[in-house]
This record gives C-alpha cells, sequence and structure tokens, in this order.
C-alpha cells in the first residue's frame, strides 16, 4: 500500500480531475488544480499534462502455461484451433516447471507494463504431471506485487476423452486454483459435452469456485452448449460466478435460436468473453467465400443486458502467433470485425475493458472513485479514442498507490529540407 497523486488528468468522459491515493485508496478525486501535490513527496506525484486516466486493465483470459512458445516445435500454418491444440499437445509432452514459470513471468511483465493488474489464466490439466498448474499456481505467489492472478483448471482435451481426465481436474481443484474450467466442444460426443458443462458447475459447488468454460468456440452452428451453461446456471443460481468464453458458434446459429441462447444467458446473469485476437485467426479456416467473422455476437448480448468483457487469449502461442500483451491490441482488432469503429462505440469499448472486466473477474471496489483501490493507468493520450487509435503508451499504472510500470513515449522526428519535425501523433 502507498501514496500517490496525479494531477490533471482526464477521465473517459473528458472531466478533468486530481487523483489522490492514501495507503492504497483513492482518497479524493477533485476537479484538476483543487488537489494538494505538496501534501505528497516529489516521488509520489504525477502530472498527466492532460492525459487519459482509467481504473487499471483487467486480463480475463489468457493462457500463461503456452505463452511464448510459438513456433516450437512448429508454427501453426493451417491457422485452425485444431493444428493449435495438436502443437500444443507435443510441446506439452515433456513440459518443464522453471520453463513456465519464465515465460509467464516474462508475459506478466508484459502486461503489467501495458495497465494491467490482474490476469485469469488458464492451466491445462490433461497435462498428466500438472506441471502448468503447479508452475502457475506458484506463480499467482511470486508476481503479487505486479498483478492478481486467478488461475483456471482447464481440461484442454476435454475431460471425458480419457479415463483420468476427470480425476486430473479434481487434483488441480485440490490443489488451490481458483475457476473451474471446461470445453464442452472438444468431447467426443454431444452427450459428453453437457456432462462436462454440468460437471463443472458440480465441482464449482462442491469446492466453491467461480466457473469459466471455454465453450462452443467453433464456426459450427451446431456446437449448442452455450444453452446448457446458461440453463444450469439459472437452475443453480450461479450466475453471477459463471463465465461463458468465445461463444464463436453464436456468430453462426440461426437468428431464431441465437436470440434464444442470447436470452438464456441474459436470464442467467452469466458473464461473456470475447477474444478477439484468437478469434479472428482461428475461426472461419473452413470456409472458402464468403469467410465468416468468428467472433461472438457483441452487440445483441449488450443489448439484452449480458456483461461482455475482452480478452487477449493468447500471446504468441500455438493458436495465436503475434501479441505483446496489451489489452488495447485485443480492443482494437475487436472494432474492426466486430463493426465497432464508431465514434459512439468508444465508450462500449472501454466499458468491456474495465468495468465488464473487473465483474468477469469477481472484483469488488473497482474504479476512480473515494474509497476504491487505488489502482490506475495514465496514458500518453487525451481520450479514449485516442487512446485506442494510437494504442497509446502507459506513462503510469499504479497498484494500490504504488507505482509498477511506466514508460516514457518515444520522440519520433521527420527531416525535411526546412528541418527536423518532432511528429506528434494526436490532433
Amino acid at each position: 500500500m502507498a501514496d500517490h497523486i496525479v494531477t490533471d488528468a482526464r477521465t473517459l468522459d473528458g472531466t478533468r480531475v486530481d487523483v489522490a491515493v492514501r495507503d492504497g485508496v483513492v482518497e479524493r478525486v477533485v476537479p484538476a488544480g483543487e488537489g494538494d501535490p505538496g501534501a505528497f513527496d516529489p516521488a509520489d506525484h504525477t502530472d498527466a499534462d492532460g492525459g487519459l486516466v482509467t481504473p487499471p486493465l483487467i486480463e480475463p483470459h489468457l493462457h500463461l502455461d503456452a505463452t511464448l512458445t510459438a513456433g516450437d516445435p512448429s508454427w501453426n500454418d493451417s491457422g485452425t484451433l485444431a493444428e493449435g491444440i495438436e502443437t500444443w499437445a507435443e510441446y506439452k509432452q515433456d513440459l518443464d516447471y522453471d520453463d513456465v514459470q519464465e515465460r509467464a513471468t516474462q508475459t506478466v511483465e508484459w502486461l503489467a507494463a501495458h495497465g494491467v493488474t490482474r490476469v485469469r489464466t488458464h492451466a491445462d490439466t490433461t497435462e498428466e504431471s500438472l506441471t502448468a498448474v503447479e508452475a502457475l499456481l506458484d506463480l499467482r505467489e511470486e508476481v503479487d506485487d505486479l498483478v492478481d492472478l486467478q488461475v483456471v483448471a482447464f481440461p484442454q482435451d476435454g475431460v471425458y476423452t480419457a479415463d483420468h481426465h476427470e480425476d486430473l481436474l479434481v487434483e488441480a481443484l485440490e490443489m488451490g486454483v481458483d475457476v473451474v474450467g471446461g470445453i464442452p466442444h472438444n468431447e467426443h460426443t454431444r452427450e459428453d459435452g453437457v456432462r462436462d458443462v454440468q460437471t463443472a458447475f458440480d465441482l464449482a459447488e462442491r469446492f466453491d469456485r467461480r466457473i469459466d468454460l471455454h465453450i462452443d468456440e467453433t464456426d459450427d452452428p451446431g456446437s449448442r452448449f452455450t444453452e446448457v451453461l446458461a440453463s444450469e446456471a439459472i437452475k443453480r443460481d450461479m450466475g453471477d460466478r459463471t463465465t461463458a468464453s468465445h461463444t464463436t458458434a453464436l456468430h453462426s446459429y440461426p437468428n431464431a435460436y441465437a436470440g434464444k441462447v442470447v436470452s438464456l444467458l441474459a436470464e442467467s446473469g452469466a458473464t461473456v468473453i470475447t477474444n478477439p485476437p484468437d478469434n479472428s485467426v482461428l475461426q472461419g479456416r473452413y470456409d472458402d467465400y464468403p469467410k465468416r467473422r468468428g467472433h461472438t455476437r457483441v452487440d445483441e448480448l449488450r443489448d439484452a443486458g449480458v456483461t461482455v468483457g475482452i480478452g487477449h487469449d493468447s500471446v504468441m502461442d500455438p493458436w495465436y502467433h503475434y501479441g505483446v500483451g496489451d489489452p488495447l491490441d485485443a480492443a482494437f482488432v475487436l472494432l474492426h470485425y466486430a463493426h465497432m469503429s464508431g465514434r459512439g462505440d468508444v465508450e462500449p469499448i472501454w466499458e468491456m475493458l474495465t468495468h465488464a472486466n473487473a465483474e468477469v473477474f469477481g472484483v469488488d471496489s473497482y474504479g476512480l472513485e473515494e474509497g476504491n483501490e487505488g489502482s490506475l493507468v495514465v496514458y500518453n493520450s487525451p481520450d479514449g479514442f485516442n487512446a485506442l487509435r494510437t494504442q497509446a503508451p502507459r506513462r503510469l499504472v499504479l497498484k494500490d498507490g504504488r507505482p509498477i510500470a511506466r514508460t516514457e513515449p518515444a520522440t519520433t522526428t521527420v527531416s525535411r529540407e526546412s528541418g527536423d519535425v518532432d511528429v506528434d501523433f494526436h490532433r
């Protein structure tokens, strides 16, 4: 817990404010100029100079066990989800604890540099030694100075595709993972897929855990497990602890059926995570032309009152070869292929990046309000639109009042015959 004051910052609604943090908690949010930087050590004062300030960013869906493995043992040349799973299956045959920790730590540092103070990572429980689970549970403690880490027990190859997979899932929960995972569309049959969902709810009740399932991550309109998840959440009154990740098949459902699923999700109170980087490259791979856009119905879900967050999913792994751990990259992809490029879409995108992701994570005391946690991000940009457009550097990242990352924005110089000109990418 620490003290810090940010002066002359601009909130997403355009209000210029000073934000004072004492003992890791937001003490005051006042109009710019009314704060008291003299009451703080000069080292604990940041002049935002009119730059954007937001609550801290949250990464609700990542795979830290596989991060930074792109190209090892091979590249995913087909770009399909299936080849990604096959490549990871080969890599994890000799999974090493130190290797997982080293790669995951580097990615966490990238995330923190981009303003992320909370991460939900999935850990493969169909890797029989549970090395990834052990490494990420230990990492949870080792990186708590940077991020709050939630670990999901994720049966990548399915719960019922081998006799012992359910036992491994239970063992991971006994080891202390935070969230129950699943992947019903990767089971062999529809019946096993339904059982996959029901087992996740059974275990969540038994171990008092949240639920986050990879669900209907496919173009196949016949993959219909999201309705099962929503129904179970309603029957068990567990919607506020349930997340449906991906739901890309919803894109391809007939409209009448899609409407039913959206209504069930809204009734259940479950949250949804869309993962634009992976969804945009993995889905539609079996189409000729026209090629479908492989993402969920963000607009219809939000219109129905469903909370939809934005995840990155992968950072340089067998499913997505690119990425630097920046949530604004994921948002930038989404605004293009979800047709959210209008000026009126800026506010919803930021809401998804911040408060929606906080709801997925189950965060209390979140946001730039007095009495909430003293965590925030200052951007080298005057507003939310330009921060998305330029994917602006994060000048300051505070976690509970303590700076965990700073970036000095680069200066670009264009040389003309009349002399050098420093380029400002804002208008």
